[in-house]
């Protein structure tokens, strides 16, 4: 095939691959409208609203546990505060310090200072996005209580050493789930080895709620009585008759319209995932002949998700640098994302420690014996986001899809390949 000049390319004012819209993700259908219609129905049969802590709710929880493997959950309205719950009923020590992500959503972070807690950001293992065992470790202290893990684009962190390092100094662990529904290590769940595992079903993810909404999981049933308690104003569940509220937290209840549509979406989620994987495959193959693109590889064992698809380009291949490349590759028509450099440690709240008003808590107070302006360099997330992209994957895009998106990297990297 012959090189494609520049003046080609539709950055340039060549014609464009994919001239088309492409496929919306199609996730609600007739089956989730009959599911809220049914619940319209009762309530306006009965008189009655329908409301939290109800049937549908409850039912969707023990779905969701047997889908996990057994265990306990509580459907909660975001997945901030799934992790909020989360950490308030771990009942850690105040001002303890809890390792996390650095490349996470800002309601992957703000729980922490939220529940009178530290935050303590780990870099990235080096080629990704994600945490791995080493970088955790180096960031322990004696003041540590938890590590915060998330599994960013649905790939696995390396759970193994992670429980390992928490093992050995006596470390709670949360896994942040919202982005690895289904996704596994070893053929078991992400979210089912730590203490807990919480996850986002918002609009964007694999399998959702409606607009918003979360889950909190253990397989300890003590544990997730304190989970019902943090996420429902410290209501006495699972107290001895005639207790009154235990705790004061606040109120994240869902609610069984929520809980409606995740049951029928919590059945379609393997096919979700299944089809998102085997459109990462075909796309992988094709990309093996593209010198232009490292595709990265997973942890031995990892079975990702992909709410995106983590991409590498290699600059020592073309003539360009990423941001040119990834810029002609958006005009093609291709839907990605150019940088995923979500850093919330460098956002305008964590540096001026905005968390209760202008206080500086919980980072100010005088029972914090760390450092409170403690530096957190990440060379690993700098290096990774640098080089990498993120391609969206739809479960609804087929070949068709599949052909342009080969089609626009064969063009961009023939344009400025050496």
């Amino acid at each position: 095939m012959s090189k494609v000049a520049l003046s080609e390319l539709a950055v340039n004012g060549g014609p464009k691959v994919r001239r088309k819209p492409w496929p919306g993700r199609s996730l609600l259908g007739q089956e989730e409208k009959a599911a809220v219609d049914a619940l319209f129905d009762q309530a306006i049969a009965t008189g009655q609203a329908f409301g939290y802590d109800g049937p549908v709710e409850k039912a969707y929880c023990e779905e969701f546990s047997q889908y996990m493997g057994g265990g306990f959950t509580d459907a909660v309205n975001s997945g901030s505060n799934a992790l909020y719950v989360a950490l308030r009923a771990l009942d850690l020590p105040p001002y303890s310090e809890v390792i996390v992500s650095c490349i996470t959503d800002a309601g992957g972070m703000m729980p922490i200072p939220l529940n009178n807690l530290i935050p303590v950001v780990a870099d990235a293992a080096p080629g990704g996005y994600n945490i791995g065992p080493e970088q955790v470790e180096a960031m322990i202290t004696p003041l540590t209580s938890a590590i915060v893990v998330a599994h960013i684009m649905g790939e696995p962190v390396d759970m193994d050493g992670i429980m390992a390092i928490a093992r050995r100094y006596n470390l709670r662990v949360v896994e942040d789930c919202a982005q690895a529904h289904s996704a596994k290590l070893n053929g078991k769940p992400l979210g089912s080895f730590g203490d807990i595992g919480v996850f986002s079903t918002m609009f964007g993810k694999h399998h959702i709620t409606g607009s918003q909404g979360g889950l909190v999981f253990t397989k300890d049933e003590d544990l997730y009585w304190r989970i019902r308690r943090a996420s429902d104003r410290g209501k006495p569940h699972g107290c001895p008759a005639g207790s009154t509220n235990q705790i004061a937290s606040l109120n994240c209840n869902l609610g069984d319209l929520g809980a409606a549509i995740g049951r029928v979406q919590l059945k379609k989620l393997p096919a979700i995932v299944a089809a998102r994987r085997r459109l990462v495959a075909a796309i992988s193959e094709g990309l093996r002949e593209i010198p232009a693109i490292n595709v990265p590889k997973l942890l031995p064992g990892a079975e990702a998700s992909y709410w995106y698809f983590r991409l590498e380009v290699n600059t020592e291949a073309i003539t360009c640098d990423k941001a040119t490349f990834v810029k002609a590759l958006q005009a093609e028509g291709i839907l990605l994302t150019p940088s995923y450099a979500h850093f919330p440690h460098r956002m305008e709240w964590f540096r001026k420690q905005r968390v209760f008003g202008q206080s500086g808590l919980p980072w100010s107070s005088p029972e914090y014996k760390g450092n409170n302006y403690r530096d957190f360099p990440i060379p690993n997330a700098e290096a990774a986001t640098a080089k990498q992209f993120n391609l969206h994957v739809y479960e609804s895009w087929g070949e068709e899809e599949i052909n342009d998106i080969l089609a626009a990297f064969r063009k961009v990297a023939s344009a400025y390949s050496r």
